[in-house]
């Protein structure tokens, strides 16, 4: 009999049953578009479902604008090659979904997202993937775990898994995403520290200053960079954007110091030899060290210290002295208010850490409890150690007996991991103040391909047995029949000898588009490929 749909509002015109669906993507892509196609979009969130369980509908427009996104193949196969798997961009995903609940807990140069790792632990299958390599119950390797988007991603599917990281602070981040954590003590935690840090600010007068200087930039800036009238008469060439700025940045730079000398305030550090002595105007200094000093009382409830201190990493980060248009790559400390070309007005460097502390433990702990509400009862845990000897079993057993029980009863199905691009990313420097602040052991020397080395021949050596090292310790962990994803952009060609000294095989290759999805750089794309290695 056939599905009859009815229809109550004039909008729900566009909604179509499965059968309806299939018919019409089939008919729009010119190739054959299944039932079970249709439905592998609902259940995994690629269109929005709606109607009931045992009626789902699916709006026609939304299923036209996910097809139409895959219209940008051909452009990128021309930059990128032929041999470009396109279902691997993820494009249709927004940025929300790329950075869904703790994958967001901290800021990270050089991870993936969560989609590729999902797509290659699912045991679903869908039109495009044709083989299985992991089921529930498997336990996962990432011997570079970095901010552990593969151990969250595991805990999503009901795997256990284990991470590796050379750095202390990155196994902190990971461990924080996927323990299990008690909110609500958390919550009071952060609540008595903001009361704390308010009595604190109490004793300093640079708020009522922030406080002054934010009044008078509001003023100057409505007067001199009027919205959107000013942009558009930079557009229109009436106005010399540069010479405009710097005539402006001056004038408010007398009122800027005139506020320092009212309210008394001190910027800059007595001393300048380390990062948060450089980077941090002394005001916010101050309050930093204030907190991390009340974080100590939280030491006595390991989970709520390691959460806070995750947070308060966050907010030092956001409160560096730089520019806005710096952020992601710091030039040189501001100490005065300055044109903002991203903003186009007079803006000022931080003052206090409050707002963003503030931010960040509501925003930490929605995440928090976003994925408690998808978590599954498995294992995780990231070691801080060096993956080319780790003993893995060893030291998993010393944090957590009932997974390192696992590992030894069934041993560890296979790994996928994003190790380091060869001369790319320091990636102990790119947390260089969270050292300093939480005293972590920095181990710089024991990072694979730097960017300190270079991409000259000797650090391409360096990188190709360094990785090659890394496997085949962690071979030694493995089930028999294993599988190994290592996520590079192998520009130099070395994953070849790196499989070739690992006593392995490239058995394929998945080339991927990363697509830059930022607004102002929307259009430009690089590729990485997906090497699946196995026993020669």
């Amino acid at each position: 009999m056939k599905q009859l749909i009815f229809f109550e509002k004039e909008e729900d015109k566009n909604l179509l049953g499965l059968k309806e669906a299939s018919q019409w993507a089939s008919q729009y892509l010119n190739r054959n578009v299944t039932i079970s196609n249709i439905s592998y979009l609902l259940q995994y969130g690629r269109i929005k479902k709606y109607g009931s369980n045992g009626n789902p509908l699916l709006n026609i427009e939304e299923l036209r604008d996910y097809y139409d996104s895959f219209k940008k193949e051909s452009q990128w196969k021309q930059k990128l090659g032929d041999d470009l798997n396109w279902h691997l961009s993820f494009v249709e995903y927004k940025e929300s979904e790329r950075t869904k609940h703790v994958h967001r807990l901290h800021p990270y140069k050089g991870k993936f997202i969560p989609q590729l790792v999902e797509y290659f632990l699912d045991s679903h299958t869908d039109e495009f993937k044709k083989e299985i390599y992991f089921h529930k119950g498997d336990v996962v390797l990432d011997p570079f775990c970095g901010s552990g988007t593969t151990l969250v991603q595991a805990n999503e599917l009901g795997m256990h898994s284990i991470g590796i990281d050379i750095s202390s602070f990155n196994a902190m981040i990971t461990n924080v995403k996927v323990e299990n954590h008690n909110i609500h003590l958390i919550e009071e935690s952060i609540d008595k520290l903001i009361s704390r840090l308010k009595d604190f600010q109490h004793t300093r007068k640079n708020i009522i200053f922030e406080e002054h200087l934010q009044t008078e930039l509001s003023k100057f800036n409505a007067k001199h960079f009027p919205t959107p009238e000013y942009k558009r008469k930079i557009a229109k060439g009436e106005i010399n954007e540069n010479e405009y700025a710097i005539d402006k940045e001056k004038k408010f730079l007398d009122i800027y110091n005139a506020l320092l000398k009212k309210y008394q305030i001190k910027i800059k550090q007595d001393k300048m030899s380390s990062f948060l002595d450089l980077w941090f105007l002394l005001p916010v200094r101050e309050e930093i060290d204030f907190l991390f000093e009340e974080l100590k009382g939280c030491e006595v409830h390991n989970d709520i210290h390691k959460v806070l201190a995750v947070i308060l990493s966050r907010t030092v980060r956001s409160c560096r002295a730089t520019t806005h248009a710096d952020l992601g790559t710091l030039k040189a400390p501001v100490t005065t208010t300055y044109y903002c070309k991203k903003h186009g007005k007079i803006c000022k460097p931080i003052f206090s850490i409050m707002g963003w502390w503030q931010t960040y433990t509501t925003d930490t702990l929605t995440r928090l409890m976003e994925f408690n509400k998808i978590r599954t009862k498995t294992h995780q845990t990231c070691l801080a150690g060096d993956s080319k000897k780790i003993d893995i079993y060893k030291e998993v057993k010393k944090v957590n007996s009932e997974l390192a029980e696992i590992v030894l009863m069934q041993k560890i199905k296979g790994i996928f991991s994003s190790p380091p691009y060869v001369g790319l990313i320091d990636y102990h420097e790119q947390h260089a103040y969270a050292y300093e602040l939480f005293g972590f052991e920095r181990k710089d020397e024991l990072e694979i391909g730097p960017l300190v080395h270079g991409q000259g021949k000797n650090a391409r050596d360096s990188y190709t047995h360094g990785i090659a090292e890394v496997v085949q310790n962690c071979k030694r962990y493995l089930q028999a029949n294993y599988d190994i994803f290592l996520v590079a952009n192998d520009k130099f060609n070395l994953y070849p000898k790196i499989a070739e000294l690992s006593d392995m095989k490239i058995v394929n290759q998945f080339k991927r588009p990363v697509l830059n999805r930022v607004e102002k750089d929307r259009d430009t794309a690089y590729s990485e490929t997906i090497f699946h290695l196995k026993e020669i």
